[in-house]
């Protein structure tokens, strides 16, 4: 007797002192539709070698969080990662560290977040004009004058990367090329064109499909796939977004809807008597310190009995046959 007891206690200890810890992140959306032909960017460099190329300042810029942790917060400024030698940027002062904050150009302010933006300021300018840049510069912002020349060959083409949403629409996007996004009246970088959906995705009931350019979310432009991901999960429940899409050549505007994932329940546990957990399909049902097991699946079940006596059953290799 007194040993049966220590084995209860000991049984009790370890459920009591388990520390199995809690998922960190959502498990992948089943039902994740990316079809073969949406999987690479559309091979258009030369088209993009014939658009006309912008004007030159000989500065480049990056993403400005450098942590893992402040790529979870909305970009502010835009790091200047490459100055060239005898360029506008070079003559004006500017220098590898510095924060770009804020541009101006024929008397628009633009305040600077994503490389896309800077780049649609080059497209934009003419050859000879000012673009004036507030800097932050070790924590002190200086103004710099940026005078335009002429670009004489295409910007180096960046390369695309993928995005996922996967808890209120089930979406998969890309960052779109040079040519899709000035089609769409967007800078280099900008725009998020849909590659993946999941079958149950609510913006496939208003008609959203593969290939569409998401242009802007609720009246502000996708300077990066991460501004459509960032004001779509900063939604309120329940809520509906308003998109502006290029789709071949045309403009669209809808209102979209937004989900949210489905909840389970994963383990129901009474000490020493009785526990239940969920494992996808895979259910599992234990008494009285597992002297009696019951687990099933939508093909196979097994039952135990006082650690002896164990039956399972499941499907067979054959169909039954129908008469």
């Amino acid at each position: 007797m007194k040993r049966f007891c220590l084995v209860l206690l000991a049984a009790f200890a370890a459920g009591a002192c388990a520390s199995d810890s809690l998922p960190r992140t959502s498990p992948a959306l089943a039902a994740l539709e990316e079809p073969l032909e949406w999987m690479d960017e559309p091979d258009d460099e030369a088209q993009r070698r014939a658009l006309a190329p912008g004007v030159f300042t000989g500065v480049v810029v990056g993403d400005a969080r450098a942590s893992l942790d402040a790529m979870l917060d909305a970009p502010q400024g835009l790091a200047v990662t490459n100055v060239v030698e005898n360029s506008p940027a070079a003559r004006a002062g500017l220098v590898v560290g510095d924060l770009l904050l804020e541009a101006r150009s024929k008397g628009e302010t633009v305040v600077l977040a994503w490389p896309a933006e800077w780049r649609r300021l080059e497209l934009e300018c003419e050859v000879g004009a000012s673009i004036f840049v507030l800097v932050d510069r070790a924590g002190a912002e200086r103004e710099f004058e940026l005078q335009t020349v002429e670009r004489v060959a295409p910007a180096a083409r960046s390369g695309s990367a993928r995005f996922t949403e996967d808890q209120r629409v089930g979406v998969v996007v890309r960052t779109a090329t040079e040519v899709e996004a000035r089609a769409a009246a967007l800078g280099p970088g900008g725009g998020a064109v849909v590659v993946g959906l999941t079958r149950e995705s609510p913006w496939r009931a208003v008609g959203i499909g593969y290939g569409d350019l998401i242009r802007a979310i609720d009246g502000v432009e996708i300077a990066h796939p991460q501004v459509l991901l960032d004001r779509v999960r900063a939604a309120p429940a329940d809520a509906r977004v308003e998109l502006e899409l290029v789709r071949a050549g045309r403009v669209l505007s809808l209102e979209a809807p937004l989900s949210r994932r489905q909840t389970q329940l994963e383990h129901v546990s009474i000490p020493l008597l009785y526990s239940f957990s969920r494992e996808r399909d895979e259910r599992r049902h234990s008494l009285l310190l597992g002297a009696i097991r019951w687990r099933s699946t939508p093909a196979a079940w097994d039952l135990r009995l006082l650690w002896l006596f164990s039956i399972g059953g499941g499907d067979s290799t054959r169909l039954e046959q129908v008469r």
